[in-house]
């Protein structure tokens, strides 16, 4: 029988994108498996933010962890697909 797992959950603040990826990247370790990103009040993404998505992502690869992005509007999700970093989350409804 296998054992379900809880996603771990991280509201991210469009006033704190980068503060909150970072956070959400140092509680990788405790995550068993999923972790979502919750980027409903995030309008817009800048380079820095850009940057700690890989960070995050490239930690989330080294810890076998997936991670889901809850919310993300259209031109967000259009910057994601341009540097190519799209494929490396999952996008939920």
């Amino acid at each position: 029988m296998r054992k379900a797992t809880i996603a771990e959950w991280f509201k991210i603040d469009g006033e704190r994108v980068v503060q909150g990826l970072q956070e959400a990247s140092e509680k990788l370790d405790m995550a068993e498996g999923e972790v979502v990103l919750d980027f409903s009040s995030v309008r817009r993404i800048d380079p820095s933010a850009v940057r700690e998505m890989e960070k995050l992502a490239g930690v989330a690869d080294d810890k076998a962890v997936k991670v889901g992005l809850r919310g993300v509007n259209i031109d967000i999700y259009k910057v994601l697909k341009l540097v190519k970093l799209a494929p490396r989350f999952s996008f939920l409804a």
